[in-house]
C-alpha cells in the first residue's frame, strides 16, 4: 500500500532535504583544494538555500498564483526519491561527489514530478525553475568529479 502525504508534508521535507544539501556543499567546500571547486559548492550551496526559502514561502501561503491547497494528499512516489543515504564522517570525499550527484537527480526529479501536478501560474514556474536549478548542480558536479578522478593525466608535458 503507498504511503499518502500532503503537500504540506512533502514540502517540509523538501525545505529539510535543501538544508542538508546545503551543508553538505559547505562542508565539500571545506574538503576540497581546487579553487574552481571550492567556489562552485559556494555557489550551489547558496542555491540551495535559495530553493529552501522558495519552499518555504510556498508552504506559508505566499506564493498563491497556481499554488495548491498543502492539505491535498499527494502520492508519496514524489518524496520517496529522497531516500538517499546520509553522508557519513569516514565517506572518502570520491564518493561524497557520487553521492551528491545523485541527490541533484534526486531533486531535479522531486521538482520535475511536482510541477506536473500544479496548474500553470507561478508556482509551476517555480517549480520548473528548481528543477532546471537543480539539472544544472549535477552536471557542475559531474564535471568536478571527472575533472578530479576521471581525468587522464597529460604525460607528454
Amino acid at each position: 500500500m503507498a504511503v499518502q502525504l500532503t503537500l504540506g508534508e512533502v514540502l517540509r521535507e523538501a525545505i529539510q532535504k535543501e538544508v542538508m544539501s546545503r551543508f553538505m556543499y559547505i562542508g565539500l567546500r571545506q574538503s576540497v583544494k581546487n579553487p574552481e571547486a571550492k567556489e562552485a559548492f559556494k555557489l550551489i550551496a547558496e542555491q540551495e538555500e535559495f530553493h529552501q526559502k522558495v519552499l518555504q514561502d510556498y508552504l506559508r501561503g505566499r506564493i498563491k498564483e497556481g499554488a495548491l491547497n498543502y492539505r491535498l494528499v499527494v502520492d508519496k512516489k514524489i518524496s520517496d526519491q529522497f531516500g538517499q543515504p546520509d553522508v557519513t564522517p569516514n565517506m572518502e570525499l570520491k564518493d561524497v561527489f557520487v553521492l551528491a550527484i545523485k541527490k541533484e537527480q534526486t531533486a531535479h526529479n522531486f521538482y520535475a514530478n511536482l510541477s506536473v501536478i500544479h496548474p500553470e501560474g507561478r508556482v509551476k514556474k517555480l517549480l520548473e525553475m528548481l528543477s532546471a536549478e537543480e539539472l544544472e548542480h549535477k552536471a557542475l558536479i559531474e564535471k568536478i568529479y571527472d575533472e578530479l578522478y576521471l581525468a587522464v593525466p597529460d604525460t607528454t608535458k
